[in-house]
């Protein structure tokens, strides 16, 4: 009882505030993001993906794609899927990583070499799917650089139009720090349909967030993947499933909503 309240509690924390209906009268929109270029991405979540017809968001490391991969991600783009901006090097706080690294740590960092890295990450992604503009996913969902909050600098820059965080709270509507839903590893289809079931009732947008699927780290099972697919799938007269970019655009054009 005390963990579904608690699943429920970061649920509806995680429902970013926008009111009001979506394309079709759809009563709320979902976007579903992965995170890192990992294999199982491409081998499990978007074939999964494909074969029920929905769109996702995948927030790519450039350091994370070898060259057989490019054409992969190619691919994926050119069926619709989006690619996002994760940055180069994916530079997160020291306490994630062991105690001997320290290159690629956002201590380590600045926000001179942030903004490079988003710049230079936008120009990669471009070669891959040919679009000028991406969206952008904070690394480790924290946004400071040898501990400067680089955010205000990259709103100032005009890099990215949007930026997705991980911080799950809900909070005005901001496109240029919107939150958004992880799951633990040990998450059924049933935890993953919970979170979509709150949104859908109570309206608005939720972005969930993946790292991999059925594989790799951080990963949710490939059968609970499928499951919330199948829901998004049997539920799409009241669920609007986009693209990160293409649910922000929606949201930032209709200022009533």
């Amino acid at each position: 009882m005390r963990i579904g309240l608690v699943f429920l509690i970061f649920t509806m924390m995680a429902t970013q505030a926008v009111a009001g209906t979506w394309p079709d009268g759809r009563r709320a929109a979902v976007v579903l993001t992965y995170d890192d270029a990992l294999v199982s991405q491409l081998d499990i979540a978007i074939p999964a993906l494909d074969a029920v017809g929905l769109k996702g968001t995948f927030f790519l490391i450039g350091s994370k794609i070898g060259p057989e991969q490019v054409s992969r991600w190619r691919s994926a783009a050119a069926e619709g899927h989006e690619l996002g901006n994760h940055t180069i090097r994916h530079a997160c706080p020291q306490a994630n990583y062991p105690p001997a690294k320290s290159i690629d740590t956002s201590e380590a960092s600045d926000v001179d070499t942030m903004l490079t890295e988003i710049r230079t990450m936008n120009t990669m992604l471009t070669a891959i799917d040919g679009r000028p503009q991406h969206s952008y996913a904070t690394p480790c969902g924290q946004h400071l650089a040898g501990g400067i909050d680089y955010l205000p600098a990259l709103r100032a820059s005009g890099l990215v139009r949007y930026t997705r965080s991980a911080d799950p709270s809900e909070r005005p509507f901001d496109p240029m720090d919107v939150p958004a839903r992880f799951f633990p590893s040990n998450a059924t289809g049933a935890d993953l349909i919970a979170a979509v079931k709150d949104v859908e009732r109570r309206g608005g947008m939720i972005v969930l967030g993946f790292h991999g699927v059925g594989g790799d780290y951080l990963a949710v099972s490939a059968q609970a993947h499928a499951q919330l697919l199948a829901y998004l799938k049997a539920h799409s007269d009241t669920i609007w499933v986009a693209p990160f970019s293409t649910v922000m655009d929606y949201a930032t054009s209709h200022p009533d909503h």
